[in-house]
């Protein structure tokens, strides 16, 4: 997306370069990633809400919050994740029960499946089985490219083994490229109309 003056649109980036981070540093900086571009699709998400289009959410971690601190308002100190969550979102478009989980790469060449769980899958292959339509938004955030690809792909994908990661081309001819904008920030609905509908 570029900006009416001409000038790329580069979401979070940072000016100043550190070559001596940390592992927990790195680790920090993937987790930022996904969690701008979880916001991203949260912005459009809240956009097709508005403009009555469809009614998609992000999907809550439940959580098992131990020990609470009342001196300045309430604030969790000690919780843990009571199960593993299953997708990032699910809703309705059209009458059909959409599932999707987003993630984001730096990759130029190919999305590890190492980002993915097993629960995630078994649970992708339950929407399938039951007529839901699930699917995966995968970031290439280096290539600034956002592609849906239909869950079945990366299901045959990781129960195969015979790979660690999906080629991009996979993503070019067998997903479909998803619009980025202002408003909605990612639409995925047209990808979405395009795939299924």
């Amino acid at each position: 997306m570029k900006y009416p003056n001409g000038q790329e649109y580069k979401p979070h980036s940072s000016k100043v370069r550190n070559s001596h981070k940390s592992k927990a540093e790195i680790s920090l900086s993937s987790a930022n990633r996904g969690m701008a571009f979880e916001h991203e699709i949260n912005l459009s998400n809240d956009y097709y809400r508005e403009h009555d289009i469809c009614l998609i959410t992000k999907r809550p971690t439940p959580i098992n919050i131990v020990k609470v601190d009342y001196s300045k308002g309430a604030k969790i100190t000690h919780a843990y994740f009571e199960e593993q969550s299953t997708t990032d979102y699910n809703g309705v478009y059209k009458s059909r029960y959409i599932d999707f989980e987003a993630k984001s790469t730096k990759n130029r060449t190919s999305f590890p499946l190492n980002n993915i769980t097993k629960h995630q899958i078994e649970h992708l292959k339950l929407v399938i089985k039951h007529g839901g339509i699930a699917f995966f938004i995968i970031n290439f955030q280096s290539l600034n490219k956002v592609y849906l690809l239909d869950a079945s792909y990366v299901i045959s994908f990781f129960e195969k083994g015979e790979r660690k990661s999906i080629p991009l081309e996979c993503f070019v001819n067998e997903g479909i490229e998803i619009n980025q904008g202002y408003n909605p920030r990612i639409d995925y609905i047209k990808a979405i109309e395009e795939k299924y509908f």
